[in-house]
């Protein structure tokens, strides 16, 4: 749990507070229990004193009286001394009034030398021998935590011992017992008391720190609006702290830095809107990682490499865009979210329409020896083998048209005046079978040049495109309907399969409409009897396709070079113009035609054409600017 300065402030101060009260409240206690049982012990010393002096009295009284022991043995005169004792009333009321006043005096005993008790203010214990006890005085003298110890556990008796001379030889001990428990009672108001201060300081002081700390980082929180607003895009024109110190000052050189942050913003704005417009025109898949690993930079092409959008790469790292099961790990030998230099790697990645053969170089930015990034590339090696194919066939096809265009005026020329002379000819022809055969037989042929004469003219004359928004639903659905009589001769089935939504394109409807004619009439053609034909339509990217699908014969491999060029044909009585044509309107509309064939299994030809753009956006101000995906995750 993450803890707010204020709050910081306020149990820095408490905590220290406390351990001022603990420390000082320890002191105090300890001065307490010392001064507390140093008065135990001199009370005590002072009761025995007294007890002593009593003794002494009741033994001079009884001399005087002429009393005397029977005999100087120790039985006789302990037994005279303790009824001395007994019969001393000063010495019992005495005694008793000490127990009675002092608030920390148990018992008061008198035993001889042996330990017996003579004399008690607990009559239960006169005649029995009593038990050692410790001495006051070393409690008196242990330290702290060893008094508390003693003090605040179980109750026992403490004592004060002082030797009770007869004739200049000990006779018996004066013992002054006190309770720890009483001498508890006399400690705990002190601690209570203590408790209570301590208690109340802290508490006294937690809401003094609260207040304090409120007034002094309010200024704080004004600061920390302020840089909000400035990670949100508004800039704020003076500071949000008035005051002279260096909270002040702090305010207004961030107001300093927003002014510069927002003209850097309105530049990246700019150059981030320019970069995304070229990038988006990019076949190549281009990821841009900083030197912590970290995409950047990521053009939309990539999505068509890893499936994922652009949009979601950028700010992850390179072990989170290329996790362990990933095929380009072993391309790019990642360590700790760094890529190795490679050049002209090749790898298979699974894509929507199957394996596709990727290129993968990785270049890295360095700037005075040190890595600022890496910069990793990606290119569909099948589609470039393959524009190279279609940029070939399409120079042939282009010489092919201008070699054709040529012939044909120089043919067309002498054709007609073969016509013209032929008509003569036959005018003065005798009407003989054999004569009139062969006029007829070269007129014929005659015919048949002049027909190749005007395909070649019609190929390569220029044709103007009538570009509108075009449904391709619809022209699939008119496709369908022309070819199914054909269909339903050869005994096929024709379906179709298209995607609701697919975005229009532009085109010329009439070129498309012949097209994709042209692909299903083929189909029709080369399928045997109980076969199907799909036209299926979908999006790829930007880009809508136009895919024919036959269960057919398939194409050889020595044809499929082959099969865009002008009168090229395996069927029989095929003229070889319809996918030359087909092929040419779609390069006239700037897409691309691609077939997958298949011998015994079927052919596939797909026409790529561009969707309609939409309008793009007005650049975005610098305060609608998105924030950086380093601020957004935290």
């Amino acid at each position: 749990m993450r803890l707010s300065l204020k709050t910081k402030f306020t149990l820095a101060t408490s905590l220290l507070v406390l351990l001022v009260v603990t420390v000082v409240s320890s002191l105090y206690v300890t001065r307490l229990m010392r001064q507390t049982l140093r008065e135990a012990n001199d009370t005590a010393g002072f009761v025995a004193q007294q007890v002593y002096d009593a003794c002494v009295d009741a033994l001079t009284e009884a001399n005087e009286r002429g009393e005397a022991p029977v005999s100087f043995n120790s039985a006789d005169l302990r037994d005279y001394v303790q009824r001395v004792f007994d019969a001393s009333s000063t010495l019992n009321s005495l005694i008793e009034s000490d127990v009675g006043i002092s608030p920390t005096i148990y018992e008061i005993t008198l035993s001889d030398s042996d330990g017996n008790v003579m004399v008690s203010s607990d009559a239960t214990l006169r005649s029995q021998k009593i038990a050692e006890r410790p001495a006051i005085s070393s409690l008196a003298r242990a330290g702290f935590f060893q008094q508390m110890r003693e003090l605040l556990g179980p109750a026992q008796t403490y004592e004060f011992s002082y030797p009770f001379l007869l004739q200049g030889a000990p006779f018996a001990n004066i013992r002054v017992g006190l309770s720890s428990a009483l001498i508890r009672a006399q400690i705990m108001p002190g601690l209570v008391q203590a408790c209570y201060w301590a208690l109340g300081s802290v508490l006294i002081s937690t809401l003094l720190a609260f207040i304090v700390s409120s007034i002094a980082l309010a200024p704080v929180a004004r600061i920390s609006a302020q840089l909000d607003r400035i990670s949100a895009g508004q800039f704020d024109a003076e500071p949000v702290v008035a005051q002279g110190d260096e909270l002040g000052a702090v305010s207004t050189k961030i107001v300093g830095i927003g002014k510069q942050l927002r003209d850097v913003r309105e530049v990246f704005s700019s150059l981030r809107e320019n970069l995304d417009q070229v990038m988006s025109g990019l076949e190549y898949g281009m990821l841009l990682f900083n030197a912590q690993g970290r995409a950047v930079l990521v053009s939309p092409a990539v999505e068509q490499f890893l499936g994922m959008p652009a949009e979601q790469m950028r700010g992850l790292s390179v072990a989170e865009i290329f996790p362990p099961p990933h095929p380009l790990r072993s391309v790019l030998h990642i360590e700790e979210d760094q890529i190795e230099p490679a050049e002209g790697k090749e790898v298979l990645l699974e894509g929507s329409a199957g394996p596709r053969r990727t290129g993968v170089s990785v270049q890295v930015v360095r700037e005075h020896g040190i890595r600022m990034g890496t910069l990793l590339t990606l290119r569909d090696v099948g589609s470039l083998e393959r524009i190279g194919n279609q940029l070939q066939l399409s120079e042939r096809m282009a010489v092919l048209g201008r070699q054709t265009a040529g012939v044909a005026h120089e043919v067309k020329n002498p054709l007609n005046s073969m016509r013209l002379w032929l008509e003569v000819l036959k005018a003065n022809m005798p009407v003989e079978p054999e004569p009139q055969q062969a006029v007829k037989m070269l007129d014929s042929e005659i015919d048949r040049l002049d027909r190749a004469v005007k395909t070649f003219l019609n190929f390569t004359r220029p044709v103007e495109l009538k570009l509108e928004e075009v449904d391709l639903r619809s022209v699939a659905e008119e496709v369908l309907e022309a070819a199914r009589p054909r269909a339903a001769r050869a005994g096929l089935t024709l379906r179709a399969d298209t995607s609701p939504d697919l975005a229009p394109v532009r085109a010329d409807r009439q070129l498309i409409y012949q097209a994709v004619l042209n692909l299903v009439l083929n189909a029709c053609d080369f399928t045997d009897r109980g076969g199907k034909v799909t036209v299926g339509l979908k999006r790829v990217g930007e880009s809508a396709v136009i895919a024919v699908k036959d269960t057919g014969r398939g194409i050889s491999p020595a044809d499929q070079k082959k099969i865009f060029q002008l009168f090229f044909t395996t069927r029989p009585g095929g003229s070889g113009i319809g996918l030359a044509n087909t092929f040419r309107f779609v390069q006239l509309h700037e897409g691309r035609i691609e077939f997958e064939s298949e011998p015994g299994r079927g052919t596939t030809f797909s026409i790529e054409l561009p969707l309609v753009r939409p309008v793009q956006a007005p650049v975005e101000k610098a305060s609608e600017f998105p924030r950086p995906v380093a601020a957004e995750k935290t």
